[in-house]
């Protein structure tokens, strides 16, 4: 599971053993891009004045191709709004050697270390990177060719074939790669390679492309474009995704995590959006807590909610580096999960090495973190602690987006051409073209069929100095040394688990639990804290979250007869781990866009698997 290793031949050229092939022509990897790529599928031309373009790459290899188009993109002043590149690798290379390859060219040089600053936890499947303020996504899929091909879903605007030489890399050049390929096709998308092999040609052909032969770059004479035009109806295994070609107006109901992030995703694509609220300011359900843990769930067999938790984290963290301070909204901090005895099972393969970002914790850690060095835990490198109500009101202050408070929507009603959304005294407070049903459990009131649950949820918090820097959660959490408003160290512990519950009232027995909890999670921490509990001076929070019937995220439509009607709710207790993948899985659906997530792991989240 090491980076694939690159060879550097005396003059500079990248070479793979693996597949004793270079990985670019000696003329070099950026003549390659601008000429066979984005020349032979009229780039940036052909881009102009479109809502967004979707490139499909096979082989990311060094990342020059997409660095190249990353670059076109943002010199152009006629370019989309979002440009999506998505790109199969079944051997990432190391980061050191992405810096290398592309620091032969100033102009792509920063924006290499931008990709490098992301580059990190390639496990096999699907990573989703974002740069440009969210406007370039890009993303990895991460294994065998077809496998990956199998697993995304999206028309292709254009299709960049690229990988080692057919004779070298023969999988990469099949005939069943190619068909997989034409999938993404629709009429006129572009093709370019820089093969002119005849058995490519053949299965192209095959598949539906009009191909022409094209001046090569030296030493190479030819290369190959094409479109896909076939002479026949082509036949798909399913209906074409939806796509929104023009954003309009959005009403988002609920100003928690996952509304505000519903919001942030469609107003980056160029969406009008108004979050309603019953409460007079945002974050006033469970979103409001004080402070939260951000940290995967792990699994020996890497189950569905481990791999889904990991895609999550990464786009939480990707809009917490984006748009909050470090240190005060939230902290790159690593977690500490404390494990039953004996249980420090990770996926085969996994090591504190990497690519893997959870690992058995070692003595240094458990002890620097007041536990003794035996003490079985699992260590999170890609976690934390985020303030959400901080990371709220900043997807609320993005362009395009409107928060409105004390906006208790009683009723939603389809019109002729909008969506109307009226209060409880049946006054209209918004017409919009969609709406999206993001209230935590108070969703069901629009989507009975739901299987909803209301969870009550209770929490311990107060000040002190002292306490672990580090937050540990297992049965329960301890967060602490967060820096409140007026710059004194908060900690909080929790939490309790009441189904069926929306009491709001703090209960005796759920603090007496929390800190029983507490003194099995790190019983200096709760022998530090007794005194303060004796006293009465520790504070309490309650809220109640939302979950579904299998504890998983809904994000999709609520009624098949009633278009523009949607959900994003049932984040449950892992409302950061869950709204930025969920909102952006959202607006990729909208959008016809390429999935954040594997269409397996999507289709988990989706309303209709209920």
């Amino acid at each position: 599971m090491t980076a694939e290793p690159v060879a550097w031949r005396a003059d500079g050229v990248p070479r793979s053993e693996r597949f004793d092939d270079i990985y670019h022509t000696e003329t070099g990897a950026l003549a390659q891009s601008r000429h066979v790529f984005l020349g032979g599928c009229g780039l940036p031309q052909a881009w102009a004045g479109q809502p967004q373009w979707r490139i499909l790459e096979t082989g990311f290899g060094l990342g020059l191709n997409f660095l190249t188009t990353w670059q076109a993109w943002r010199s152009d002043a006629s370019k989309p709004r979002m440009l999506h590149f998505v790109s199969v690798e079944a051997h990432p290379v190391g980061a050191g050697d992405l810096l290398r390859a592309a620091e032969a060219y100033p102009e792509l040089a920063s924006l290499a270390r931008e990709l490098v600053a992301q580059w990190h936890g390639l496990l096999p499947g699907f990573h989703r990177l974002a740069f440009d303020e969210g406007r370039v996504l890009l993303t990895l899929c991460i294994g065998d060719v077809q496998a990956m091909l199998r697993a995304q879903r999206f028309e292709a605007d254009s299709l960049f074939l690229d990988g080692f030489s057919p004779q070298q890399n023969p999988a990469m050049w099949s005939p069943d790669t190619l068909k997989a390929v034409s999938r993404f096709a629709r009429q006129g998308t572009g093709l370019a390679t820089w093969t002119y092999a005849r058995a490519v040609r053949d299965a192209l052909s095959q598949n539906g492309f009009q191909l022409e032969r094209r001046a090569g770059l030296p030493p190479k004479r030819d290369c190959l474009g094409g479109v896909f035009a076939p002479a026949w109806t082509v036949r798909r295994r399913g209906p074409a995704p939806a796509r929104i070609e023009l954003p309009g107006r959005c009403a988002v109901i609920g100003a928690g995590l996952a509304g505000a992030a519903v919001a942030a995703s469609l107003a980056r694509r160029g969406w009008q959006v108004t979050v309603l609220d019953a409460a007079s300011r945002p974050a006033s359900g469970a979103s409001g807590l004080p402070v939260g843990v951000l940290a995967p769930h792990v699994s020996p067999d890497d189950a569905l909610l481990s791999r889904l938790t990991r895609a999550g984290i990464r786009a939480t963290w990707l809009e917490l580096q984006r748009l909050l301070e470090e240190g005060r909204d939230w902290r790159a901090s690593g977690v500490l999960e404390r494990r039953p005895e004996g249980d420090t099972r990770v996926p085969a393969g996994w090591s504190d090495s990497g690519p893997n970002e959870s690992w058995p914790a070692n003595a240094a850690q458990l002890t620097a973190t007041g536990l003794p060095a035996d003490a079985p835990a699992l260590w999170h490198a890609r976690a934390g602690w985020v303030r959400p109500s901080r990371l709220i009101e900043a997807w609320l202050r993005e362009p395009d987006v409107e928060f409105r408070g004390n906006a208790s929507v009683a009723r939603a009603t389809q019109g002729a051409d909008c969506w109307q959304l009226f209060d409880a005294a049946d006054r209209l407070l918004i017409a919009a073209d969609r709406v999206v049903v993001a209230a935590g459990f108070e969703s069901g009131r629009f989507a009975p069929k739901l299987p909803l649950q209301p969870v009550r949820g209770q929490v311990a918090w107060g000040r002190m100095a002292g306490l672990p820097v580090t937050p540990l959660n297992g049965d329960g959490h301890l967060i602490a040394q967060v820096p409140d408003a007026d710059g004194a160290p908060l900690w909080l512990a929790g939490a309790t688990f009441d189904r069926d519950s929306t009491d709001l009232a703090p209960s005796a027995a759920d603090s007496a639990s929390n800190r029983d909890r507490l003194a099995r999670l790190h019983p200096t921490t709760a022998a530090a804290l007794a005194p303060a509990f004796e006293r009465g001076e520790v504070n309490t929070w309650v809220g109640v979250r939302c979950a579904s019937g299998d504890r998983r995220p809904l994000v999709g439509p609520l009624d098949e007869a009633a278009s523009g009607l949607w959900a994003c709710t049932a984040l449950g207790s892992r409302g950061l781990s869950f709204a930025a993948l969920c909102a952006e899985l959202l607006a990729a659906q909208w959008h016809g866009e390429p999935l954040p997530l594997p269409a397996t792991l999507a289709k988990a989240l989706g309303t209709q698997r209920l």
